[in-house]
């Protein structure tokens, strides 16, 4: 099995939590703390977990939301099997054991009679 760890980005509910429904009402709190982001930038932190999050980014949005950051960002563990190919030696005959059955070639009824 191999596990993955993923993020789940909560900042949709921790707004919800504080009152805050859209997104436009973020980036003024954010200015107060002397983060400048566009207001797309503000929508898509909003709507889509980040691949990177600057720390002064993160710091500014605990501050403005009153939260920490393991309220913004929870680690998911997902345990996913491998897939079976053959060669993996579990179940069945191996590879190296697999042998071809000799066919037996029959003439249909009725023909070369």
């Amino acid at each position: 099995m191999t596990r993955t760890i993923q993020v789940q980005w909560n900042l949709r509910q921790v707004m919800a939590d504080r009152g805050l429904f859209q997104t436009s009402e973020l980036r003024p709190l954010l200015e107060e703390r002397g983060i400048q982001l566009t207001r797309e930038h503000v929508y898509r932190l909003v709507t889509k977990t980040p691949q990177r999050l600057n720390t002064e980014v993160l710091v500014a949005l605990c501050d403005a939301l009153g939260c920490t950051p393991t309220d913004l960002i929870t680690p998911v563990v997902a345990e996913q099997k491998q897939a079976k190919t053959g060669t993996t030696g579990e179940g069945g005959p191996k590879i190296g054991q697999l042998r071809p059955i000799r066919a037996k070639v029959r003439r249909p009824d009725g023909v070369g009679e």
